[in-house]
């Protein structure tokens, strides 16, 4: 991915944050999810690099979608978890549209980056199916009532601001309701996995839950515009991304984004796994030699290399697409997250192989590496769905209805 010298100096800053501060307590802090001071905490650090959601950062670190791709992997590389727990809450942007109670009640945390946000799509009953949500919102004068459960939800137990995909009974159609927890709050709880460990993952229960009729999506965004706002204020992505929320289902269009993201996750695991991994075969002697002299050791290389190099740049054409508001956006972004999520869990299996009985044991870091690999292939729809999705994309017609 070719980068201006701005973009360079941005990457450069935030490696030197991550080998300061997040390196040396990662191995320690992965193994609880985030509380929501220490989320606030890595917020606010990060929102000094540029990166975050309030008003003014939020145009600067998502205006640049290269800089959002250099954040999921140079992230992704130190801690997996602390780069899904950070962009997991973008939903907070728009509290800055929301209804004036929600701004009274989260503008000011938002622009001081203390706004915790989450984004609520899978339900227990329906997995993958995020077409036919089972939440539902009815009217009731000037509010929404939500009645369902979430679950998989990133941040939800320690979230301000929560996006609920649901439908709308009174239109039968989907759209989604920013829940602000000070008007209405909701029961969560912290869900136990494999991988992804400090990512407090939530389930969400939805029962009777009151949302501002002005806080569903389409409200915030029609009004926003009809107030003279520009597309991009809202949703502050480059114009050519922010038109995919029209041209699609907003949920698409969030996904293509998100799926992107997640590729590069995936390319940030598998060097980190690739490093690791060269350094030892380099150091470790076995038969009297350096197990970098096996050959069956460096096949093993080979196919790390390639598959990092691969997803690399099958990432940066599902960005490259976004950059251009592309109609292919949602095909790229699949085959990109789905191919690469699949290639780190094998990358990150092969080093561990390579290390033998050490990539076992606890304290190294390729276990970890293995685990967080191996939850890639099923959040933002698995790799199944990834298959259908461009399936549908390449002939128009669905084998998921």
């Amino acid at each position: 991915m070719q980068l201006t010298e701005s973009q360079t100096a941005f990457r450069d800053e935030l490696r030197s944050y991550l080998e300061r501060e997040v390196e040396p307590v990662v191995d320690e802090a992965d193994q609880e999810p985030f509380t929501r001071e220490e989320m606030v905490t890595y917020v606010k650090d990060l929102r000094e690099l540029g990166v975050g959601f309030d008003p003014e950062t939020a145009q600067q670190f998502f205006g640049d979608l290269r800089r959002f791709a250099i954040v999921s992997e140079e992230i992704s590389y130190v801690w997996p978890s602390l780069n899904v727990g950070l962009l997991m809450s973008f939903p907070a942007v728009f509290v800055e549209y929301a209804a004036e109670v929600t701004q009274e009640n989260q503008l000011s945390k938002l622009q001081t980056g203390e706004c915790i946000g989450s984004l609520a799509v899978t339900e227990p009953e329906g997995g993958s199916d995020t077409a036919r949500p089972r939440t539902t919102a009815r009217r009731e004068g000037d509010e929404y009532v939500l009645e369902g459960q979430k679950t998989w939800v990133g941040n939800a137990p320690i979230a301000d601001v929560s996006l609920v995909v649901a439908e709308d009974e009174e239109s039968g159609a989907q759209d989604m309701f920013l829940v602000d927890r000070a008007y209405s709050d909701y029961e969560a709880e912290t869900l136990d996995k494999l991988g992804w460990k400090a990512v407090n993952n939530g389930r969400m229960y939805l029962d009777g839950v009151r949302v501002p009729a002005e806080n569903k999506l389409s409200a915030i965004i029609g009004s926003a515009l009809r107030d003279g706002n520009h597309l991009t204020d809202v949703v502050p992505f480059p114009e050519s991304v922010a038109e995919l929320f029209f041209e699609q289902k907003a949920l698409n269009a969030t996904f293509s984004f998100m799926r992107t993201g997640m590729a590069y996750m995936s390319v940030g695991i598998m060097q980190a796994a690739f490093d690791e991994t060269v350094d030892y075969v380099t150091e470790r002697s076995t038969f009297g030699k350096p197990i970098a002299e096996h050959q069956l050791v460096q096949e093993k290389l080979y196919d790390i290399r390639v598959n990092l190099e691969t997803s690399r740049q099958l990432s940066r054409r599902a960005l490259e697409a976004l950059e251009r508001g592309s109609e292919d956006a949602r095909l790229v972004s699949s085959m990109a997250k789905g191919y690469t999520a699949e290639k780190a869990v094998e990358a990150t299996s092969d080093a561990i192989q390579i290390h033998g009985g050490e990539g076992l044991k606890t304290e190294n870091r390729l276990e970890r590496y293995f685990r967080d690999a191996r939850v890639m292939p099923i959040p933002d729809g698995t790799t199944e769905i990834q298959k259908l999705i461009v399936g549908k994309e390449l002939t128009g017609h669905s084998a998921y209805k």
